[in-house]
């Protein structure tokens, strides 16, 4: 492989160039937060795809993407800006897409609290995103006496009407994808993986792991079609779960469930019972400085209103934190792609304030890694949103020279100190 500028062997003594095949490594910079948000961009398209939503533009944004990266056709950097953009405007239709898909198939999603642990006889663990796998699965265990429970992103199906018919969807195990090689070895039944978000297996459950629909794992048994039964002949074959429930968690806050309190929580905003609205949630991780969003969740005061949403909220989840006038603290709009509910509310609230979203008393504090996250990112850079706190570091592949444009045009900062930053926040800084 030859660098396209130097025409030397790329990484070798002869390429002149800095960056992968002599790009400039701004260029570069961008072209890798575009491929990471167009990853997301797809699995959103992927998910509302099963259910029969597709979206002309979205498609076609994908192929202009991949053309302009994978194909080296482009060196203006202007012009991958605009891309980049560009990928935060198609990941909203994306979103939105996906929103329209889940609501029509399964109901408008309404709080629920759910237990967390295990009941006792046989039982099947699904993680990952795809609600119609699950959905597929409580249709076959009709009968059999086995239960089924969430894990990671899966929790917020509890919320969904068509999903609470089945009495044989009884809880939530587990917390985060990165913790599921304890959670899985520890989960005697077997484990229906729906979507990426799986770690290589222990040999001590890999014979109890299954795969559906895109994702796989060497050695691991790949169920096609959606027919569940051998997962479900594993459940019977396995010794029973015992009883050991652990706790409640409470998700479902859908925006139109939210926007349902409105009234509410405009008036106790006036009334000065609610001071602010902290954003805290995205993409979980194993690295270490994640507890920096346990600790900020922890010090919010007794004032302030939590939203939350994706894999990171299990860092802050299982607190209680009481309410406000009737008004949760603590608010889980769901699963990453229901950021779009969070974009909802915002946009109301600003309505109802008369004021832009950057004029609300609402702070964005983003956990995250790579993929959704990055694409979600995109969306609210493209909706002109400021000052969003990102953790626990920044991106790699974000080169100076483009961190400069983020701070100066969208003022993003990186996370710091838990008592610095929140004080900060609760100064509208």
């Amino acid at each position: 492989m030859f660098c396209n500028q130097c025409e030397q062997a790329a990484g070798g003594s002869g390429c002149t160039k800095v960056g992968i095949c002599g790009k400039d490594p701004d260029i570069q910079s961008l072209q890798e937060t575009l491929i990471y948000g167009v990853k997301g961009i797809a699995a959103y398209a992927y998910h509302a795809g099963q259910l029969g939503k597709t979206d002309e533009q979205v498609d076609a944004f994908m192929h202009e993407a991949m053309f302009a990266t994978l194909t080296n056709v482009d060196f203006d950097l202007g012009r991958h800006l605009e891309l980049v953009l560009k990928a935060g405007e198609m990941n909203m239709r994306a979103m939105e897409l996906l929103n329209a898909a889940n609501t029509e198939t399964y109901g408008n999603p309404t709080p629920v609290t759910i237990p967390t642990g295990t009941k006792a006889g046989p039982g099947i663990l699904v993680t990952g995103h795809d609600l119609l796998d699950l959905y597929e699965l409580l249709k076959q265990t009709e009968g059999k006496g086995i239960n089924i429970y969430t894990h990671g992103e899966m929790l917020p199906t509890h919320a969904y009407p068509e999903s609470r018919k089945f009495d044989r969807l009884v809880g939530n195990y587990g917390t985060a994808w990165q913790n599921q090689r304890t959670e899985f070895d520890d989960f005697s039944g077997p484990i229906l993986v729906t979507t990426n978000c799986v770690m290589l297996p222990k040999d001590s459950y890999k014979d109890r792991l299954f795969t559906c629909g895109i994702a796989g794992v060497a050695g691991v048994k790949h169920v096609e079609g959606r027919d569940f039964s051998e997962v479900i002949e594993t459940a019977l074959s396995q010794p029973p779960l015992e009883e050991n429930v652990t706790g409640e968690l409470s998700t479902g806050f859908h925006y139109t469930a939210v926007l349902g309190l409105a009234d509410k929580i405009v008036e106790a905003v006036k009334a000065g019972k609610i001071k602010r609205f902290f954003f805290i949630g995205g993409c979980d991780g194993a690295k270490p400085g994640r507890n920096y969003f346990t600790e900020l969740a922890e010090k919010v005061p007794d004032d302030c209103v939590i939203l939350t949403a994706a894999c990171g909220k299990y860092r802050i989840n299982a607190a209680e934190y009481g309410t406000i006038d009737g008004i949760p603290r603590l608010i889980d709009m769901g699963q990453c792609n229901d950021c779009y509910s969070v974009i909802q509310v915002a946009v109301a609230l600003a309505n109802a304030f008369e004021c832009g979203v950057n004029d609300l008393p609402l702070s964005l504090v983003v956990s995250w890694y790579e993929q959704k996250a990055v694409a979600i990112l995109l969306t609210l850079l493209h909706l002109g949103v400021e000052g969003i706190r990102l953790g626990p570091s920044l991106p790699a592949f974000i080169t100076p020279n483009v961190l400069n444009v983020l701070v100066d045009k969208y003022k993003i900062k990186p996370v710091g100190d838990v008592d610095e930053d929140l004080a900060a926040m609760l100064a509208g800084n």
